[in-house]
């Protein structure tokens, strides 16, 4: 699996945007895990939704180009 240099959403592993696959990515790990840890994180929070922090996600990550993969 290719690296991302910087924090990017993922063109390779997306589901819907690909914040959690670029995320994956930008760290090394497998994007289900990720995606896994995100739901469980979002539904034992209270606080702040899952939903707004990946729309906010998407709206800032800028999506990966073929020069943002080493």
């Amino acid at each position: 699996m290719a690296k991302l240099a910087k924090l990017h959403r993922s063109r390779n592993n997306r589901m819907i945007a690909g914040v959690m696959g670029g995320i994956a990515e930008y760290l090394g790990w497998s994007p289900m895990w990720v995606r896994v840890l995100f739901v469980l994180v979002s539904s034992l929070s209270a606080a702040v939704p899952g939903i707004l922090i990946y729309i906010i996600l998407w709206i800032v990550m800028p999506k990966a180009t073929s020069q943002s993969y080493q």
